[in-house]
C-alpha cells in the first residue's frame, strides 16, 4: 500500500466535495470512506504517493465547504491499519454488489 490521506468533516456533501477536491490537487486514488453518527461525521480516505497525498489534504483542506473536523497523512501504513482500511472499503464493495443485485432483479 501506498501512503494514506484521511480527512473527517462534517456532512456527506462536504465529504464528496472534499474528495473531488483531493483527486484534482494530485494524483490520489479514492480508497473508502466511513459514515458515523447518520452521515453526519463522514471520514474519506485516499491513497498515492507521500507527496500527492499531502497535497491532496492540503487542498481539501485550504477549499472545503466545511473546514475538515481532522486530517492527516500517513507515509507509510502500519500493515494493521492497511488491513483496517481495506476491511472498510471490502465492506463498502459488498454492499455496492448487493444493492447492484436488488437492482438488477427490479429490472
Amino acid at each position: 500500500m501506498k501512503s494514506l490521506g484521511l480527512l473527517e468533516v462534517q456532512s456527506t456533501t462536504a465529504a464528496i466535495d472534499c474528495l473531488d477536491l483531493m483527486c484534482k490537487a494530485a494524483d490520489v486514488d479514492f480508497v473508502t470512506w466511513e459514515r458515523k453518527l447518520g452521515g453526519r461525521l463522514v471520514t474519506v480516505i485516499v491513497e498515492g504517493q507521500v507527496s500527492a497525498v499531502t497535497a491532496a489534504v492540503e487542498a481539501a483542506v485550504a477549499r472545503s465547504i466545511i473546514k475538515p473536523a481532522s486530517y492527516a497523512v500517513i507515509a507509510s501504513p502500519h500493515s494493521e491499519t492497511e488491513r483496517m482500511v481495506r476491511l472498510s472499503a471490502s465492506r463498502i464493495a459488498k454492499k455496492l454488489a448487493e444493492e447492484d443485485k436488488k437492482y438488477l432483479q427490479e429490472v
